[in-house]
């Protein structure tokens, strides 16, 4: 038995309960051999609204699942049953590859996406929306009011350094993400 991960088409938006659905329909046909695990790559982030900061989690690949299974013997009646149970499940798009076969990804993919997802469940990325170049109003601390340019963004940190003019000179300043608003 050689287990792959195989990335699945599903309704966009529904990607959660769409993997419940995956996940209760395998245990109850008694498959969970030939599709051990579904899952739905997300991130952690932090993000900003309404002057709070919050941790939510962000989808990798909108639209997608991905489904450990054993799909190599096609003449077994165990993977026809599993491959039939997962297209018959309402929201279950189909399988990424040529021609609508399945086409597994690489060890190097799987777990690029998997260390990505665990990455962000001990340390959480910021989530900043303003790139090089953008401009931006300061709207907190000693700097409260003045407009500038965004000249470098840290997203390890959460910083972002903003070029403004005092006194006819421009001045960089590090300033946290969410210390500034774009204009």
């Amino acid at each position: 038995m050689t287990l792959k991960w195989y990335f699945v088409r599903c309704q966009s938006g529904r990607e959660d309960s769409i993997r419940k659905q995956l996940e209760n329909r395998i245990s109850v046909a008694g498959l969970q051999d030939v599709v051990p695990q579904i899952l739905v790559p997300f991130e952690r982030v932090t993000d900003l609204k309404n002057g709070k900061r919050r941790v939510i989690s962000r989808k990798l690949y909108p639209g997608y699942l991905m489904v450990q299974a054993d799909l190599a013997d096609l003449e077994s009646p165990r993977v026809a049953k599993a491959r039939s149970v997962l297209k018959e499940t309402p929201g279950f798009g189909d399988f990424l590859g040529a021609g609508g076969e399945a086409s597994p990804l690489t060890e190097s993919e799987v777990s690029s996406i998997l260390s990505r997802m665990s990455d962000s469940e001990s340390r959480p990325q910021v989530n900043i929306n303003l790139n090089k170049g953008d401009m931006v109003r300061i709207k907190s601390g000693a700097f409260d009011g003045f407009d500038g340019a965004v000249d470098e963004v840290n997203a390890e940190k959460g910083t972002v350094r903003v070029t403004v003019t005092i006194f006819g000179r421009p001045t960089p300043v590090e300033l946290e993400y969410w210390e500034v608003e774009s204009v």
